[in-house]
């Protein structure tokens, strides 16, 4: 062995080693053919940039869990993909062709996806290739793309599905359209910001209401109160005459117990077009109050609906209104609250305020109705699943907020107005599918496109592991239409890990200047020393504090791990252990106690996902019990031995504990124990990764 460990030039071509064997392909693992499947499928990384710290977490703890199977002796198959991230990916295509001076506004649309597909796949192949350095053993014969032809396939016979039980409907709704990417978002893609806005007082004739979106009221087709509110009694049912700055008109009081009395003055403008709570009230009052009148295009700005205000975007026609407002006497300027604090919608990618509106042929999946073909709905057969134990949630308590989550579940819109994606199977729509819908059949498409029977093998998957950030973007869906299509749950676990911060835990940013390269620190310090830093000193579910100075630490600890190698082969290479009979001393009996305790508690550990108290347990035996004791100790047995038979017996121990330590190892640091085995005089195996793990 060298002097030093090198990672640079040992990681690269290990990983050719492992890669070459075949033994990332359960096919190829003869013994665990017929044993207990273990699978998971890789959370798809978007494939329109490089991998990014979250990444490596995933690819760090899924590839723990692989390995740690594989050497328990099952089919262990981690199946990766790459996912073409529709809006996401339509996002990072737009900022490259702004700084090329460009718009895909101004792009044929055939022109248009080439570019896109290109830019992707060349994406694609770098983000492989990083997976590759951080060590993720994954059949990569099995690897899938979510634009793959046998992929849509599956995705259009689940949207027939829906459609011929009754779940899917198409037609004019409101949805949450950002203006800046010009495409609706799902419920699920818009943030809610707090921010302070003026909250206004207007005069409706004998009326007053509080609002901060005046630039709507050009819309305005109603105006309502609770029933139970006696102030305005009187009111219900009439239609009033208002002053406006487009003149006077008429507007009908309505009643409806979805307003709220404590709010403002009881009362509340009804806009159908622009909100969507607003709009569920004119569904309910359809027989009195006009349909929605829209008054805000696609841009955010005011249409000729709005008179003299044509043309403005939302926030400077707000502050123009209330001018004039104010100068017509239409508003009480006195009483307006001008830092009023409350929850604005925005786009989860760029920050632009939604502008919620009225798109047409707008499709959607009914998430709460049951299918025709009877059974549960999907949100209900979702939550079942996970009630009774088929799903569990690690750690437990995501179960409580996925519970809060599906009981407010509304129906989800799958229309994406953008170029990239897969498109809708209806004739004249330029429409796609919004990604999660492909990306939510993921595990049951995936295996059921892939080798002959691999889907009545491998599913349901072991575990779904992700960040916990995407709970609802991403897992509940996979649930949801996993069961619908398959009748059975997707997986058994599902592992959420936390976010990655620096070291004041503080939110990584680019702007902030403190976003760490998983790829740069690989460079400098080896892939197992990220690894092995991402997990320790961790519990499961919390955000991870990262910095140089935790990943530093775990480089020493390599050192100390080859550094220890060193020692113990150099002192181990006339031993033979078959044919070794140990006379075991205490303190030999004493490391072999400690080993067994530490191979238990490990894999207890790791079965239940606590992979943080699993690595803190390998590190402490390795560098406290076999470096600072069990070396200590056999190191003078071996130089100066008392009895032949008692330096064989040193070697053996020596030979065990070094071997089962590199095992135990072995899930966290994989490049420099299997680089380190591939030393080992009489090692039982071809390859580390497919020892037998320790008893």
């Amino acid at each position: 062995m060298e002097k030093q460990y090198n990672p640079k030039e040992v990681e690269e071509k290990i990983y050719k080693l492992w890669e070459e064997s075949g033994f990332f392909n359960p096919d190829n693992l003869t013994e665990a053919k017929s044993r207990e499947p273990f699978c998971i499928i890789m959370p798809p990384p978007n494939a329109n940039a490089p991998l990014h710290i979250g990444h490596a977490m995933f690819v760090t703890l899924e590839d723990i869990m692989i390995r740690y199977n594989r050497l328990k002796g099952k089919a262990t198959l981690w199946l990766p993909g790459a996912d073409h991230a529709g809006f996401e990916t339509q996002v990072v295509y737009d900022k490259k062709l702004e700084k090329e001076g460009r718009s895909r506004f101004n792009i044929p649309p055939d022109q248009l996806y080439k570019e896109m597909l290109e830019f992707t796949l060349a994406n694609k192949k770098t983000m492989e290739d990083q997976l590759r350095k951080l060590g993720a053993s994954c059949d990569w014969s099995r690897e899938k793309f979510t634009l793959d032809e046998d992929i849509i396939k599956i995705i259009y016979q689940t949207f027939k599905k829906l459609e011929k039980d009754g779940l899917l409907y198409k037609g004019q709704r409101i949805v949450n359209w950002c203006p800046k990417h010009q495409t609706s978002l799902s419920d699920l893609e818009v943030k809610y910001e707090e921010r302070q806005d003026p909250f206004y007082y207007i005069k409706y004739g004998p009326l007053e209401l509080g609002t901060v979106r005046l630039e709507t009221k050009f819309g305005d087709t109603a105006v309502a109160v609770n029933p139970k509110d006696e102030r305005y009694q009187k009111y219900v049912g009439q239609e009033i005459e208002i002053e406006t700055l487009l003149g006077k008109r008429k507007i009908k009081v309505i009643a409806d117990e979805a307003v709220d009395m404590a709010f403002g003055t009881g009362v509340v403008k009804i806009t159908p077009a622009h909100d969507a709570d607003d709009f569920a009230v004119w569904q309910r009052h359809k027989s009195e109050i006009p349909p929605p009148v829209p008054v805000i295009d696609r841009f955010g700005k005011l249409t000729e609906k709005a008179g003299p205000y044509q043309g403005l975007k939302v926030l400077e026609a707000r502050q123009k209104i209330a001018q004039d407002m104010a100068q017509r006497g239409l508003l009480d300027a006195a009483k307006t609250e001008q830092n009023y604090k409350h929850n604005v919608a925005v786009c989860y990618k760029c920050g632009s305020l939604i502008e919620p509106m009225i798109l047409d042929n707008q499709w959607f999946v009914k998430t709460t109705a049951k299918p025709k073909s009877g059974g549960d709905s999907l949100r209900d057969a979702a939550v079942k699943a996970v009630e009774s134990g088929k799903i569990k949630f690690n750690p437990d308590h995501f179960k409580k907020i996925f519970f809060h989550w599906m009981a407010n579940l509304k129906d989800w819109n799958i229309s994406r107005q953008i170029p990239w994606g897969i498109k809708i199977p209806e004739a004249g729509s330029n429409d796609v599918f919004d990604t999660w819908f492909s990306s939510g059949q993921w595990p049951f498409a995936t295996l059921q496109t892939g080798p002959a029977g691999d889907f009545e093998k491998f599913y349901p998957t072991a575990v779904m592991e992700t960040g916990w950030d995407i709970l609802f973007f991403w897992v509940a869906r996979m649930i949801m239409l996993g069961i619908y299509v398959t009748g059975e749950v997707p997986f058994a676990d599902v592992v959420l890990h936390g976010l990655i911060r620096d070291k004041d835990r503080q939110k990584m940013s680019k702007s902030k200047g403190n976003v760490i390269d998983p790829l740069a620190v690989v460079e400098q310090f080896g892939a197992d020393a990220l690894r092995m830093s991402l997990v320790f000193g961790t519990s499961a579910g919390n955000d991870i504090p990262m910095s140089e100075d935790k990943i530093l630490a775990q480089r020493k600890f390599a050192n100390k791990i080859w550094n220890a190698a060193r020692f113990s082969l150099e002192n181990l290479s006339d031993l033979s252990p078959d044919g070794v009979k140990p006379a075991y001393t205490q303190a030999d009996e004493w490391i072999l106690k400690e080993l067994a305790q530490t191979v238990q508690k490990i894999t207890k550990d790791l079965d239940s996902f606590q992979f943080h108290e699993a690595a803190l347990s390998a590190y402490h035996f390795f560098w406290h019990s076999f470096c600072d004791k069990c070396i200590e100790d056999v190191k003078q047995r071996i130089k100066e031995p008392q009895s032949e038979a008692d330096k064989k017996t040193a070697q053996f121990v020596l030979w065990k504990v070094l071997v089962d330590s590199l095992k135990l190892l072995h899930p966290f640091m994989p490049f420099i124990t299997e680089k380190i085995y591939q030393s080992i005089p009489h090692r039982p195996k071809e390859f580390l990764m497919v020892e037998e793990w320790p008893k």
